[in-house]
């Protein structure tokens, strides 16, 4: 009976301690679910903090971005404006031009007029000998163009006075250079010009494949690129002629002139208008215009080039050599 009543004690204190095991343990789960709440509350504080900088990054991004924004079409604006009244000024001087021509053409005409019994007894030379209005116009911007050897395809003999071009078979030993172009067979000129009306004649009588025309000096000048042939990039503009077929090249678009096929000039204008914006070819004997690029304003300086060409099956090794444009040619 006693030990009945001693073993139901014992289990009744195991009991008892289990209980407070429990109750431990239960404290224990309770206090770690306390301190989890309070992380949780402390990690959506953070977070809550995090996402306002953020937001207000971003709107300090977004006010910047509005203000360059707005900043940047107010220039946009003003530049339009100005090109606006740069257009307007050219047009303006264009038509004053064109008038200053109305006026020397009422002027040739009533001296043709008077002297028509006379010119009727002149030989046709003498009539050929007779210089345009527009060639008069042009010499007066007669330009000095002197060629850069340094920036000569090693394949080109620039004459002393930086004259003339010639293509020749034979590599020449010349100091290796960025500015030279070592591909295509291009030479620019020593200097350069960014403002006002320039004119320059180069004599191409004799040859089937020659381009002249204007580049910035940025044109590329390494490599096989396509961009390094006058006219093929967007800086530089050209007229090719090949094999009695002449074509307008700039930008990598070519117009082809069909109506010249077959005509054949002893040398070619270059005429480039900075006020303008134009950049015109004419056969230079008869002032026979071959095309005009509108180029808009330029954005950089110009420089005269040219290109004389390979031997082209042994057609082609004259020389490209630069004129007295302030002088005519007799005219055929």
């Amino acid at each position: 009976m006693y030990s009945e009543v001693g073993g139901k004690a014992k289990k009744g204190e195991m009991l008892l301690k289990y209980q407070q095991y429990l109750q431990r343990q239960r404290d224990a789960i309770t206090y770690r679910i306390k301190k989890l709440a309070a992380k949780q509350v402390e990690l959506t504080k953070k977070t809550d903090t995090i996402k306002e900088k953020i937001r207000k990054k971003y709107e300090d991004m977004k006010r910047v971005l509005d203000e360059d924004l707005r900043i940047t079409l107010t220039q946009l604006d003003t530049e339009h404006e100005a090109a606006e009244k740069l257009v307007e000024e050219k047009i303006e001087d264009c038509y004053h031009l064109t008038q200053e021509l109305d006026q020397d053409l009422a002027t040739v005409s009533a001296d043709v007029k008077a002297q028509e019994a006379d010119i009727q007894q002149n030989s046709e030379r003498d009539k050929r000998s007779q210089v345009p209005v527009t060639k008069k116009l042009f010499q007066s911007y007669a330009s000095d163009v002197v060629l850069d050897a340094d920036t000569a395809h090693p394949k080109l003999i620039i004459s002393p006075q930086g004259d003339s071009a010639t293509y020749t078979d034979t590599w020449q030993d010349v100091p290796e250079s960025p500015s030279r172009f070592d591909n295509t067979l291009n030479v620019v000129s020593q200097e350069g010009f960014r403002e006002g009306r320039h004119y320059w004649e180069v004599e191409v009588s004799g040859k089937t494949y020659w381009e002249l025309g204007l580049t910035y000096p940025s044109i590329p000048r390494q490599g096989r690129e396509e961009d390094c042939w006058l006219g093929r990039g967007k800086e530089s503009w050209c007229v090719e002629y090949f094999n009695g077929d002449y074509t307008a090249w700039h930008g990598g678009v070519h117009h082809e002139l069909p109506l010249l096929a077959g005509r054949q000039f002893t040398r070619i204008g270059v005429f480039c208008s900075f006020p303008g914006g134009l950049v015109c070819f004419v056969g230079a004997d008869t002032m026979t215009p071959l095309h005009c690029f509108c180029a808009g304003t330029f954005t950089d300086t110009l420089h005269q080039a040219l290109c004389p060409g390979h031997d082209n099956e042994g057609t082609n090794w004259k020389s490209l050599k630069i004129c007295d444009a302030s002088r005519s040619a007799p005219v055929l």
